[in-house]
């Protein structure tokens, strides 16, 4: 076995050590660039570059209580797993355990405390401000469909299957609403792709690698100047951590294989092996994901506080007033950004309406300016606010905007 804290016989030369800095900077601005974003060369080099790098700061770890260098090493590991998925035969195993090894033998893990959230203890849903933009309530299901069911019946419009998670592990002896449970699983060092900013539309809203514990002590913390909204949105964290794999339990509805909706006829699964995407979404009170569109199925659980959902059909788009797709020279001068780890990385999928408009904006800009939406979308618009352990499904092509009433935890499976 690999002894961490060994120094070298020979210690690794500056050349080789710089040699493979720059060929991850040359392989991480290829990956940047648009017309690479789907290079699997280009992500093996940065995997590979940054992994024999950081075997060789390992291999001549200091025997110091410094901390510094292996958490620069994990914080390289991670940016591997995040940017370039690590692809190549054994890669993600090997990375996982190289983490695990650094912090259990450089990183001693420390107490935590497994107390919840502060602003989720005690719900109250009457504190929920309404809708004004939608006109019903998303279908409730009184007992889950079968397998046939939902393939006939059910595959095609939205419903919500009420407490269908409350067992999973997650929501029980491995809560995720404990920021130290969520640290304990990490360990210390780790890294991970945060959104600041509440809203993507905005000119201020950018993206960050922050670490792990301070994230989760942040979404403590009011937001102000100094203290922005954050947001883990859309990354796939449980492949990053997989002690969180094992808390959740995936529906049998994803591996179904349902048909193509008549008004999404384009529609494809996802092209991995088990045409199957996790992802996580965990945020304080006030994220919002605007309304938009995805290309697949989802199940999307809630996990940990409240969130609420506003849907409106693919039929609605004509009066939904998305972004225009860019331009052929805006296209080719975009660079594709790794961190936002996005399968959509234009707007034009993203609506200019704020669903979640207040009384006074909806009566100055939505009626106003999106009168289109207001006579056409609104009357077929329903919403919902979820409960932890709540699942809501809806079909692809499906308008849907998200908004946190406090820390909110979420899973989407798209399939």
């Amino acid at each position: 076995m690999l002894d961490i804290r060994a120094a070298a016989q020979k210690p690794a030369e500056p050349a080789s050590s710089q040699i493979l800095d720059e060929l991850a900077q040359t392989a991480y601005k290829a990956m940047s660039s648009s017309h690479q974003i789907d290079s699997t060369c280009w992500r093996r080099l940065y995997t590979d570059a940054c992994l024999l790098r950081s075997l060789i700061d390992i291999k001549n770890f200091p025997k110091s209580d410094d901390e510094d260098i292996p958490k620069s090493v994990i914080e390289r590991l991670d940016c591997v797993l995040i940017i370039a998925g690590a692809p190549g035969e054994g890669r993600r195993d090997l990375i996982i355990d190289l983490i695990s090894k650094i912090q259990s033998e450089c990183l001693p893990s420390k107490a935590f405390d497994f107390s919840a959230f502060h602003d989720t203890s005690h719900s109250d849903s009457s504190q929920v401000p309404s809708i004004l933009t939608s006109s019903g309530l998303i279908p409730r299901l009184s007992k889950p469909p079968s397998l046939i069911q939902f393939s006939r019946q059910f595959s095609q419009t939205p419903f919500i299957l009420p407490g269908y998670a409350a067992d999973w592990p997650a929501l029980n002896e491995h809560p995720w609403r404990s920021k130290g449970y969520l640290k304990s699983i990490a360990g210390r060092g780790r890294v991970v792709p945060v959104e600041v900013g509440s809203d993507y539309r905005t000119e201020d809203w950018s993206q960050q690698m922050m670490e792990w514990d301070r994230f989760l002590e942040c979404l403590d913390t009011s937001p102000s100047e100094k203290n922005p909204i954050l947001y883990l949105a859309q990354h796939n964290l449980l492949s990053q951590f997989p002690a969180l794999r094992a808390d959740i339990i995936v529906p049998d509805y994803v591996y179904t294989c349902p048909a193509a909706p008549s008004d999404y006829p384009h529609y494809r699964p996802p092209g991995n092996e088990h045409q199957l995407v996790i992802n996580a979404w965990l945020g304080p009170k006030g994220t919002v994901s605007p309304a938009h569109t995805d290309p697949y199925f989802n199940f999307y659980v809630q996990v940990v506080g409240r969130k609420t959902v506003w849907l409106a059909p693919p039929g609605a788009t004509p009066s939904m007033y998305p972004y225009p797709p860019p331009t052929r020279s805006s296209a080719v001068d975009r660079r594709y950004n790794p961190v936002a780890n996005s399968l959509e990385p234009s707007m034009s999928n993203t609506s200019r309406v704020d669903v979640f408009a207040s009384p006074s904006q909806v009566d100055q800009t939505v009626q106003q300016n999106y009168p289109l939406f207001w006579q056409d979308v609104v009357p077929e618009a329903t919403s919902v606010t979820l409960e932890p352990g709540d699942v809501l499904f809806f079909p692809p092509g499906w308008w849907h905007a998200m908004r946190s009433e406090e820390t909110s935890f979420s899973v989407s499976m798209w399939f």
